[in-house]
């Protein structure tokens, strides 16, 4: 396996690996990472020998806990690096998460432990994701300022129910069932055979057009069942919850199901508690954009999440909220507007707009 510092890529027989190399940053993605993990893919997909792709996160905490947002919040506030970062990273984060997602061959990633952010975006957009009994899964975002994007938009609508609203606003932590439950994983394994499992798919006798069949075959010895998922039991309670037209509903119907002192109570208290605590315009933001791209395919996902982090980006909350957070880690964001009342729908209609010559596109 070469190293190329922070991304080593490596061959075993038909199998090509990525495996990213920032253990320290919990394998959060830089740009200098996407330059290197877009051309890698192109190379690969075009490479007759290669057959499948595994990517993984080195160490022993970290899938990839996301996209490098610090360097972002330090180039946007003037402190550090290129002031367009705030405009490239998405881009090409955005694009990268394209190719994985119509890459013509197997692309599996190990989801084995924390995968939030820019590592579900590098994963839930492939063919095949393991999740391990170390997986913990999560759409933060709304705690920076920010929203669920890296294909979110497609990624949560496909979730049952009103579950992906539920994730997307709260930014709760799911473990290996969760995330087979959600479709965000397609297989569970036990952290103990992945090394098994990589060098088993190492040693396939690969048939061109044929891969899928085997891959299939392999993960079929591996995967076990990791139990009852806990959201499952909870779908009735969040479809009453989450179904509002707006974030206020959504608060008032968590408030009703404490009132009624049911068995949900004490989960619908701490829901609507974690809620009054993120970014309002962050919330608002996010509960649009879910519903407007409840029907989106991927490409028409990060069209519109893109357009929606250069208006973020030109805003208050999301440095705020990476300040607090990641940087003097005071866990205190002063959101400006302070609260959703103080949030019109105007002021998200400008989310919205378009962005010109700006927009995203794929050429």
């Amino acid at each position: 396996m070469a190293d190329t510092d922070e991304m080593m890529l490596g061959r075993s027989g038909g199998l090509a690996m990525l495996t990213i190399n920032r253990p320290q940053a919990l394998n959060a993605l830089t740009l200098d990472n996407y330059r290197r993990f877009d051309p890698a893919l192109r190379e690969w997909a075009a490479d007759p020998s290669v057959h499948a792709v595994v990517v993984r996160g080195a160490g022993e905490r970290a899938f990839c806990a996301g996209g490098d947002v610090r360097a972002v919040y330090e180039a946007g506030r003037g402190i550090n690096g290129d002031p367009d970062l705030p405009v490239v990273f998405f881009r090409e984060e955005y694009r990268l998460i394209r190719r994985i997602h119509h890459f013509p061959k197997p692309y599996l990633a190990i989801i084995d432990g924390i995968t939030m952010g820019g590592g579900a975006g590098i994963s839930v957009n492939g063919a095949y994701r393991i999740a391990t009994e170390r997986t913990l899964f999560a759409m933060p975002e709304t705690a920076i300022g920010l929203f669920p994007d890296v294909g979110a938009t497609r990624f949560l609508n496909r979730c049952p129910g009103h579950i992906g609203r539920y994730l997307g606003l709260t930014g709760v932590r799911l473990r290996a069932a969760d995330a087979l439950h959600c479709g965000f994983a397609t297989h569970f394994a036990p952290h103990g055979r992945i090394t098994e499992l990589v060098e088993t798919l190492g040693r396939v006798a690969w048939q061109t057009g044929r891969e899928g069949d085997r891959i299939d075959e392999v993960l079929a010895g591996f995967a076990e069942n990791p139990g009852p998922a806990p959201l499952s039991a909870l779908q009735g309670a969040i479809g009453r919850c989450f179904a509002g037209g707006n974030v206020e509903e959504i608060l008032d119907s968590l408030a009703a199901e404490v009132a009624a002192r049911g068995v949900y109570a004490d989960w619908a208290a701490e829901t609507r508690a974690g809620l009054l605590t993120k970014s309002p315009t962050s919330l608002k933001i996010t509960l649009r954009q879910l519903t407007i791209g409840r029907d989106y395919d991927l490409e028409a996902a990060l069209v519109l999440e893109y357009r929606l982090t250069q208006h973020v980006m030109a805003a208050h909350d999301f440095y705020e909220g990476v300040r607090a957070m990641l940087i003097d880690k005071d866990q205190v964001p002063k959101w400006q507007p302070a609260t959703l009342a103080e949030v019109s729908d105007r002021m998200i209609d400008a989310y919205f707009s378009p962005i010109g010559d700006r927009e995203l596109r794929f050429t």
